[in-house]
């Protein structure tokens, strides 16, 4: 689970440290995940996890060939951690890679992360987050030592991880810079100035970003990139539509 300080737990949480998640088999037609860490394959190449890590309120999601869709939230929070990040993602979690998976891999022999993804909101107290996650060896297990965050949408009286440290324009857009460490790992947060329902973009460019900030450089590895939902209530119909992440 997430540790936080005293201060960030106020008011908000970085995504996606959990326990192992469950492996289902890959999902065909659409599959329902109840299990707290329960997750599936889609595409044959990324995978779908619940990771419902913050609650033991039942959250449901329905798993589509392209991405998933909250469909039972019954836990409520008004402050402090979010009830889970479901998710899908590329790369490594928790020793449960996406199929084939190209990460970890060193930054230095990355040359572009092509991404797109593609967001449906509904009301509640969410954001919609991107995490890209980075670590100095190539970890597959447990927490690595770089979250960067990308919020394409928050709803609520919600805010990142830390301090706002100041403004950026990456990918021909403007981005809130927030910066602090929620106890297990630092986190480096970037808030969309308006609301993104869709992009497509390149992973490194805000990877660049935070070489350029912290002790980060191409020596790292990155281990995973992963889209999804921090909900604190509400949220049923929040959906990815489509992901797709590739490593060049």
């Amino acid at each position: 689970m997430k540790l936080r300080n005293a201060l960030s737990a106020v008011l908000l949480a970085a995504a996606g440290l959990a326990a192992p998640v469950a492996t289902a088999p890959a999902a065909h037609a659409d599959t329902l995940i109840c299990d707290q860490y329960g997750s599936t394959t889609i595409g044959g190449r990324y995978v779908v996890m619940n990771n419902r890590w913050g609650s033991s309120a039942q959250q449901c999601i329905n798993v589509t060939g392209s991405g998933f869709r909250i469909q039972t939230q019954q836990g409520s929070t008004s402050g402090g951690a979010p009830l889970s990040y479901p998710a899908v993602y590329l790369g490594c979690h928790y020793t449960n890679c996406s199929p084939g998976s190209p990460l970890p891999r060193q930054l230095s022999r990355i040359g572009s992360a092509p991404s797109s993804i593609s967001y449906t909101y509904v009301g509640g107290v969410f954001n919609a987050s991107y995490d890209i996650w980075l670590d100095p060896t190539p970890k597959t297990n447990g927490v690595n030592q770089m979250e960067v965050m990308i919020w394409f949408n928050r709803s609520g009286n919600i805010q990142p991880i830390g301090g706002r440290v100041g403004t950026t324009s990456i990918g021909g857009r403007g981005w809130e810079v927030w910066q602090g460490n929620n106890g297990g790992n630092d986190v480096v947060s970037y808030v969309a100035q308006s609301t993104l329902s869709g992009w497509s973009f390149n992973v490194l460019d805000f990877v660049n970003d935070v070489d350029n900030r912290t002790r980060v450089d191409r020596s790292w590895h990155l281990t995973s990139i992963q889209a999804g939902f921090e909900p604190w209530s509400g949220g049923v119909g929040l959906a990815v539509n489509s992901f797709s992440a590739s490593i060049n």
